[in-house]
């Protein structure tokens, strides 16, 4: 019984011993010479990332373009909110100075859709200021218009208070509190 044993013990060596040399090699083969440059990482995927084109920009990369919508938009209640955020991705539209395509213009319900994203629910903007929100469509109700007018048929989108304010400034109306 111990030369089968042995015999065994020196089948089971060989195959831990093959499957180790295989493993080196295909370690060797499939893991890149830049993992472990800079710890447990692909170095070059630092490279990579850094070649791929820009996509998103700052809103002074469309406030170029579009300065009237820029001037309401700095002043308005959207001054801190991207313009990407509401109309998509940069790189979808321009390139350097030059225009590459057109972003979807939200329209009817949909701008609707679009400013519920924020003003439905309770957003803690700051631990000392609230964002504003609207239920709908007791909103409409309060303000005494039918039920299937859009958010834009009463505020401008990129300054919100800007039609209100000039409204009531144009009928003399006060803000009460209750």
């Amino acid at each position: 019984m111990p030369s089968n044993y042995g015999v065994r013990l020196l089948f089971v060596g060989g195959a831990i011993g093959l499957m180790a040399v295989v493993g080196l090699l295909l370690k060797g083969l499939l893991v890149p010479d830049s993992f472990g440059v800079y710890g447990s990482y692909r170095a070059d995927a630092i490279v990579e990332e850094a070649e791929k084109p820009i996509r998103h920009g700052t809103n002074a990369s469309c406030f170029a373009c579009h300065p009237y919508e820029a001037k309401s938009h700095k002043n308005g209640l959207h001054a801190r909110i991207s313009c990407e955020f509401c109309h998509g991705t940069h790189g979808d539209h321009a390139k350097g100075n030059k225009k590459i395509g057109t972003l979807p213009v939200k329209k009817n319900r949909e701008i609707t859709t679009l400013c519920l994203r924020c003003h439905n629910n309770e957003i803690k903007a700051r631990p000392e200021q609230v964002i504003k929100t609207v239920a709908m469509p007791q909103h409409l109700e309060v303000q005494k218009v039918k039920l299937t007018h859009t958010c834009n048929q009463c505020h401008y989108v990129h300054a919100p208070l800007q039609y209100i304010n000039k409204a009531k400034q144009i009928t003399g109306i006060q803000e009460t509190t209750l």
